[in-house]
């Protein structure tokens, strides 16, 4: 079993519902280990689009990382995800952000995420579940990666998670 995190985005339609919807089809692939709280985040790159509904979601999984890739962009196209814009408006975006300790760079897959520790929207809500976690190229954890970043977009908790 593999310890996966993955990162949960939305700013089309019902976003809260996108994410929801998501990780119930996450939970297919595997058991869902820990779901951070609803982060209400600034657009990055194309900035001229609706605010973000983010989340980050700890999946225990036995797929490798090339058949969660196929997953994650399946159940991205079965919830209505259009790529029309380079990081433009979206129903659903689900990255791969750390898979274990593994490192690995394919033409269609980067592990650790290549934006991981410059992404606000990221770092809040998976050092939210995971502080003490290190990034393996890094070697700092995932709160020391937080307190470094020097990113100014606005990233705001929303909804609370609950405690098991």
């Amino acid at each position: 079993m593999a310890t996966v995190y993955l990162g949960l985005g939305s700013n089309i339609g019902d976003t809260e519902k996108n994410l929801r919807e998501a990780v119930e089809a996450l939970a297919k692939r595997g058991a869902i280990a820990s779901v951070s709280s609803l982060y209400r985040t600034e657009p990055v790159g194309f900035v001229n689009q609706p605010w973000f509904l983010n989340q980050v979601i700890c999946l225990e999984t036995k797929l490798s990382p090339e058949d969660l890739l196929k997953a994650t962009q399946q159940i991205e196209n079965n919830l209505g995800r259009e790529r029309t814009i380079h990081w433009g408006p979206r129903t659903i975006d689900i990255d791969i952000l750390l898979y274990d300790n593994l490192v690995m760079a394919t033409p269609n897959l980067t592990i650790p995420h290549s934006w991981l520790s410059e992404r606000r929207f990221v770092l809040e809500p998976l050092a939210e579940i995971a502080p003490t976690l290190k990034h393996p190229i890094l070697e700092k954890t995932l709160t020391e990666l937080l307190q470094e970043l020097k990113n100014d977009k606005a990233v705001v908790i929303l909804k609370e998670r609950h405690s098991d």
